[in-house]
């Protein structure tokens, strides 16, 4: 019995199902979270799903009812653990990845776990893994799931629409490397499905308000810092300088990838002061900038090749400093 077959087995001997994903939401973790909790519920079985935190405003035009987060009812996802009999972990592979509260929860729990994941480097911690790195994302694993388990003529729109959007916007819209040719099959099932793409595009991207594109605009023309032989983007944004702009989870996602769209950039980082620390995102071009190393090496964070996070605990100021001494080391070229 492969892998995938094996996980059909698993969800038609649960009873109670539980579907976790990773802190600090995103497209990919949300999209591949419902995808999977509705072919479970075309299979006749219950789920429930439960993350750390609220999906980001971007994504309000999917139906997010299904998800219960721990930050507005702990109660409710305590006991979605106790009762649990399988518990689904999605694009994470490192229990520290849930936050602290449901880490605790996932390695107390005593059922069967089920890890399916495209990030480097798992941890050993689920009865089975799906760890395939070449994949550009967790929904496209998602559906190959679904196909290679035979109930591929299971897939239709509502099963099938989180999941192109986890997809594209784990990808970039299609334009990351991590795009292969099976991803464009993956994507053509989708469609064949009854999936709307040019709706879901709309959706997600005509969803701007006033004042997140004045935080975009005043971050570009004000804050953005070009260094390294004009290759290298920096752009800080301090607590006050997001509160003047009316902050909201999400605004300053697309920044790093605007700078990255300059030509001759090659990389791009984007420092945000929120909750006492500095959060940062990186991004790159190519195989031969990575930067989910300096993430990892010095700033508490990994992630892909060209798609990293991190954090520091460190002033904004000193993180600035911090990673421009390090540009020469991990940049060369």
């Amino acid at each position: 019995m492969n892998s995938y077959k094996q996980i059909e087995a698993a969800i038609h001997s649960a009873s109670n199902i539980l579907i976790t994903a990773h802190k600090s939401a995103d497209g990919d973790s949300v999209g591949s979270s419902l995808g999977l909790y509705h072919f479970i519920e075309k299979l006749g079985k219950k789920a429930i799903i439960c993350h750390p935190d609220k999906a980001p405003d971007f994504l309000d035009f999917l139906d997010l009812s299904p998800i219960t987060t721990m930050d507005s009812d702990a109660d409710k996802v305590a006991n979605a653990f106790i009762e649990a009999d399988l518990i689904f972990c999605l694009d994470y592979n490192s229990t520290d990845r849930i936050g602290k509260e449901m880490q605790d929860l996932l390695e107390a729990a005593t059922c069967p776990k089920i890890m399916i994941d495209h990030h480097l480097d798992p941890q050993d911690f689920a009865s089975l893994m799906i760890s395939e790195i070449s994949a550009s994302s967790t929904a496209e694993l998602i559906v190959e799931f679904i196909e290679r388990s035979g109930s591929g003529a299971l897939l239709d729109e509502k099963i099938g629409t989180p999941l192109y959007l986890g997809i594209l916007t784990d990808t970039g819209s299609f334009r990351f490397n991590s795009v292969k040719p099976r991803t464009h099959e993956i994507l053509a099932k989708l469609l064949s499905a009854g999936v709307r793409h040019h709706l879901i595009h709309e959706l997600l991207n005509d969803t701007n308000t006033a004042s997140r594109l004045r935080l975009q605009g005043f971050a570009m023309s004000e804050k953005m810092e070009i260094t390294h032989q004009s290759t290298v983007a920096l752009i800080p944004l301090t607590k006050e300088e997001l509160e003047k702009y009316n902050y909201q989870k999400g605004d300053t996602d697309s920044l790093a990838n605007l700078a990255l769209s300059i030509k001759g950039m090659k990389v791009a980082i984007v420092l945000s002061e929120r909750d006492g620390i500095i959060k940062m995102s990186f991004r790159s071009k190519g195989k031969e900038n990575p930067v989910n190393a300096l993430a990892a090496n010095h700033f508490e964070g990994g992630g892909h090749a060209n798609a990293a996070g991190g954090k520091s605990g460190d002033t904004m100021k000193e993180a600035l400093e911090k990673i421009k001494e390090l540009l020469s080391e991990y940049f060369p070229n």
